[in-house]
């Protein structure tokens, strides 16, 4: 099992980013997948799931900010992340929902000015 997310970097305040999750392995086109974030002292928290439908979720923190979409025939999770605030700092992961116990390496978004 892969899950390589990538697409992180430093942007200011009011930016945008878009992060992609390559997955490799277990059931990836009936499952829900979700993108997750841990910043500098915290737990991790999921921010944003779809299931393998379409279905998508977001949490409330990032609502109107934050989109997820995925493409089933390509095996990738994106999301697009717009007007970017210091608080969305932190390193994003991609996992299965529920997530799995391997967390692959993770994208580092920083957000300052």
């Amino acid at each position: 099992v892969q899950l390589q997310a990538s697409g992180g970097g430093l942007v200011q305040p009011g930016g945008s980013l878009r992060l992609s999750c390559a997955v490799s392995g277990r059931g990836f086109g009936f499952g829900a997948m979700g993108w997750f974030r841990q910043a500098p002292g915290k737990q991790r928290e999921l921010v944003a799931a779809i299931t393998g439908g379409g279905s998508a979720n977001v949490v409330d923190s990032v609502k109107g900010r934050f989109t997820i979409t995925r493409d089933n025939a390509k095996n990738t999770v994106d999301l697009q992340m717009d007007n970017l605030k210091p608080e969305d700092t932190a390193v994003y992961y991609c996992n299965h929902v529920p997530p799995m116990a391997y967390w692959g390496q993770g994208t580092q978004v920083t957000v300052s000015s």
